[in-house]
């Protein structure tokens, strides 16, 4: 039985790719270190901000990922110029809502980072539980951000549905025991279904609550 559900943020929630691809480009180019497109495309599967420093700029210590992870946050801030909702996002919480189904927010950002878009979006009231990036030691596609996240909702896995866009968050939940929406922009459908996602839509405007209970039934 279908009995809670968890977001990832970026790419699911918020359609915020482009302002970090650009937050990104500018923060390695005022190191000296520009990357293209194709290396980028790293930052895009759902790693935690310390696991991208790290493999762009290899061995950092603690206080180096820190301070270069707030001159990111801040290269970020200035990149939005106007934060969109991802199609169809409101109106599928409100199916959720409606189903009086609890909801959690599990995303690799910081939680700085997390409550920043939460707040300029006017969400944050849907969201029972939000985990984040500082909250696990290790990113996805490790499940314990997934995990802490049904625990704050009180679901087990079994009856969560996790909406995700990145093949680390798709393998993340399905370690986890749950299953998965996968939201696939720009033709990244296949992608995510080799990850395991149950089932792929474009954006929430072709997504059905009572559909995707059909997912969570008894075999008979």
């Amino acid at each position: 039985m279908l009995r809670g559900v968890i977001f990832d943020l970026d790419g699911v929630i918020v359609d915020s790719h482009p302002a970090h691809m650009q937050a990104w480009k500018a923060f390695f180019v005022s190191l000296g270190k520009p990357v293209s497109d194709h290396d980028l495309d790293f930052v895009q599967e759902g790693q935690k901000r310390e696991d991208i420093l790290r493999h762009f700029l290899g061995d950092l210590s603690q206080e180096q990922v820190k301070h270069y992870g707030a001159r990111k946050e801040e290269l970020f801030k200035n990149c939005v110029q106007e934060l969109k909702l991802v199609n169809g996002l409101v109106g599928f919480l409100e199916q959720i809502e409606a189903a009086r189904l609890p909801v959690a927010l599990a995303s690799s950002a910081s939680r700085s980072r997390a409550e920043f878009i939460l707040d300029q979006l006017d969400l944050k009231s849907y969201f029972k539980v939000v985990v984040t990036g500082d909250d696990v030691a290790r990113g996805k596609p490790d499940p314990t951000i997934f995990n802490m996240a049904a625990r704050g909702i009180g679901v087990p896995p079994a009856g969560v549905l996790v909406c995700e866009d990145a093949v680390n968050g798709v393998e993340a939940a399905k370690t986890a025991g749950m299953k998965c929406l996968g939201i696939a922009a720009n033709g990244r459908g296949p992608i995510l279904e080799k990850a395991g996602a149950d089932r792929i839509v474009p954006d929430f405007t072709a997504a059905n609550l009572d559909e995707l209970r059909s997912l969570f039934a008894e075999p008979s």
